[in-house]
């Protein structure tokens, strides 16, 4: 009977491991993760060398993040290059360029909260990035990651609690084929195509 209860307290202690939600911690440590690895792909795929982030993320998380980030880029290629010039900011400030990524990423879930949108975002800091490091700057790629960090431990954690956390991202991938574009992502698109002019506002108001 001991032995009986024993296994079933082990048993319980071990479902509350793989059962129990993600810490608000552990949800922007992955985050940034997240964003590293997604800006070493952008960088890599622009020619610009990048080395490989220390610690990697979750490798089927992260290549689904890349993999919706290249689906979203090729619905709206022009709204994630030259990020910079859109919004008409220079990279060389820590300051400009943090206030600038928070406005965007304010603005992109104005109207509510969505993978699409979460994806969105990443591709906004790639953009970014790729901007940063080719004008020089390469040390805001740190700026730009800790700027996401901080908007997902502020905006989105409860959120991604809600949903056992960015493994849930996995779930958007129901079809590869790239003749069938999910409509999540071109309400993504089309949502992201306003925050040029807002937050050219935005940072005019600030100054």
């Amino acid at each position: 009977m001991e032995v009986l209860r024993r296994s079933s307290v082990f048993a319980a202690e071990v479902m509350e491991v793989f059962d129990r939600s993600p810490t608000d911690k552990e949800l922007v440590s992955q985050a940034k993760a997240l964003c590293r690895e997604y800006i070493h792909s952008r960088l890599n795929r622009a020619g610009l060398g990048w080395s490989k982030p220390e610690h990697a993320a979750h490798g089927e998380v992260s290549s689904v993040l890349l993999w919706l980030g290249d689906e979203l880029e090729y619905l709206r290629p022009n709204i994630y290059r030259n990020v910079a010039r859109q919004l008409s900011i220079t990279v060389a400030s820590e300051n400009i360029v943090s206030d600038a990524f928070l406005a965007v990423a304010a603005e992109i879930f104005s109207t509510g909260i969505t993978w699409g949108k979460v994806v969105s975002l990443y591709a906004v800091a790639g953009g970014l990035a790729v901007d940063c490091v080719r004008h020089g700057h390469p040390a805001m790629v740190d700026t730009i990651v800790d700027c996401l960090g901080e908007f997902v431990r502020k905006s989105l954690v409860e959120w991604l609690r809600r949903r056992g956390g960015w493994a849930d991202v996995t779930k958007c991938v129901v079809n590869t084929d790239p003749r069938l574009r999910s409509h999540w992502l071109i309400s993504a698109a089309c949502t992201c195509g306003h925050f040029v002019k807002t937050v050219v506002f935005y940072l005019l108001r600030e100054r």
